[in-house]
């Protein structure tokens, strides 16, 4: 995924000035997908630049409303559903897992067990998240509440997967 899409994603929704997409990847998809101010309004820059969205309005002190254009909705749909994912070709974590070995099966236990913590932290800001989000049924809460639950099933799953983990030393430890 890229900050582009994700941008014209969400101008697709609407048109939307930087500041408003911007509280959008922070009400949302910062748990997907972080962006920061000064990489939104560049993005916004090249959009424009490329011709996939327009300024639709200026306000005061410069501020713009962006728009889609119909190049900007090809260029979405193009990505949405011809261009195959990426996927997750590179995790860090798991390439610490794959590397584990290297060091004591106690630190080896420990670290899992840090990481059992974070994926029940995490899982316990997207609770929250869902919990005081104001879901209505547009499109943007429609597939944010599937992007959520996606979230929450995956962080139960690195949760109990690390648990189990640690266990598997353990028990390699005590046999060999």
């Amino acid at each position: 995924m890229s900050l582009r899409h994700a941008l014209l994603g969400l101008l697709a929704e609407g048109p939307a000035s930087g500041y408003d997409l911007l509280g959008t990847f922070r009400t949302s998809l910062s748990h997907v997908w972080p962006a920061t101010q000064s990489q939104i309004y560049t993005e916004l820059t090249k959009l424009d630049a490329a011709g996939l969205t327009r300024v639709a309005d200026e306000g005061p002190r410069g501020r713009k409303t962006y728009e889609i254009t119909e190049a900007g909705r090809d260029e979405l749909r193009h990505w949405l559903l011809e261009v195959p994912p990426s996927g997750y070709r590179r995790n860090d974590n798991l390439l610490r897992v794959f590397l584990l070995g290297a060091v004591d099966t106690a630190e080896a236990g420990a670290y899992l067990r840090r990481e059992a913590e974070a994926a029940r932290r995490k899982h316990a800001e997207l609770q929250a998240v869902e919990r005081d989000t104001d879901w209505d049924e547009g499109g943007l809460s429609v597939y944010g509440r599937l992007t959520l639950e996606w979230g929450k099933r995956i962080t139960l799953l690195q949760a109990e997967w690390a648990a189990w983990a640690e266990q598997e030393i353990e028990a390699a430890r005590t046999s060999g």
